[in-house]
């Protein structure tokens, strides 16, 4: 216990001695008659060893965490996010240069990062990641499914080849990711799932059919898993950003559709990847027995 000496607000009696605690701090006193004469003036800074181990450790030290969509955004956020807190970050994107580069950063302030390029829509690639990732470091606690795209536009004028890509990245990537991580999950006794949605999978508008869709299907594949796997230990959280500053925008190949979307960003201010990141590590460092199930995170401008 840190050992403090402050004026007592409390009066006690002539010649009685008083140890009280205020405020998280102990004081020791003697009463006079004149009324209270502190014995201790001095703080005392040492604490306990184990308090110290304590204060310097991360939340998530020895924890193993798999980021895929590592590469930008709020990917590369998360991972240096959850690198801060003591997580060894295994990045998985197909952008190896810049893969590289979060792992330097994240190192390079003593945190501990693995790049593997990881195509997460190829079934084959992601199997590999995840054997690989638990055979070289031993173990898998977190896998954030970040990875996606969003190809906005009408139905009507749509490509069904950007239809087929939101699927196999948005879903069928989270799906086998997913599938890949669970025998480990059991086999550990422990395990978190972190599923980014979108508030566009909640609600949708026109332009937004397609991509919305995916995002509800990571909303109903993220709760149904819930239900499968909470009796073995294992975490869901789904997270749900609005409008962030990514990207996203630069992927949308419909004119129509990205200058909407641009004049929906100039309306607000949107939030940045650090924002999300930070949704994510509150979510992965509560107590086992907390399961943030859902965060739902707008700007506070957005309608």
């Amino acid at each position: 216990m840190v050992g403090m000496s402050l004026v007592l607000c409390t009066q006690v009696s002539n010649h009685q001695k008083a140890t009280e605690r205020k405020c998280g701090q102990w004081y020791s006193a003697e009463a006079a008659s004149d009324g209270l004469q502190l014995l201790e003036s001095e703080f005392n800074h040492q604490v306990s060893e184990n308090y110290q181990e304590q204060m310097m450790a991360g939340k998530l030290d020895a924890k193993v965490a798999i980021i895929t969509g590592a590469s930008s955004g709020i990917g590369t956020a998360t991972a240096i996010a959850l690198a801060e807190e003591g997580a060894q970050v295994v990045l998985a994107a197909r952008r190896i240069e810049r893969l590289n580069e979060v792992a330097q950063k994240i190192e390079a302030v003593g945190g501990k990062a693995l790049p593997i390029v990881t195509d997460v829509s190829d079934e084959t690639q992601v199997n590999d990641l995840v054997q690989k990732v638990n055979t070289t470091l031993g173990r898998i606690d977190i896998l954030v499914n970040n990875a996606g795209i969003g190809a906005l536009g009408t139905i009507e004028d749509g490509d069904p080849a950007e239809w087929r890509r939101q699927f196999d990245l948005n879903v069928l990537g989270l799906l086998y990711a997913t599938h890949a991580v669970l025998p480990i999950f059991k086999t550990q006794g422990v395990g978190h799932v972190v599923n980014l949605s979108s508030v566009a999978g909640r609600t949708t508008r026109a332009g937004m059919g397609v991509y919305s869709a995916t995002k509800w299907g990571v909303n109903a594949i993220s709760e149904a898993l819930r239900q499968e796997v909470h009796k073995d230990n294992i975490r869901v959280t789904i997270i749900e950003p609005g409008l962030v500053a990514t990207e996203f925008i630069d992927n949308i190949s419909d004119p129509a559709a990205k200058q909407a979307l641009e004049a929906r960003f100039k309306a607000v201010t949107p939030l940045q990847p650090e924002d999300i990141a930070r949704a994510i590590a509150y979510a992965v460092t509560q107590p086992p027995h907390v399961n943030v199930n859902e965060i739902l995170i707008r700007p506070t401008q957005q309608e």
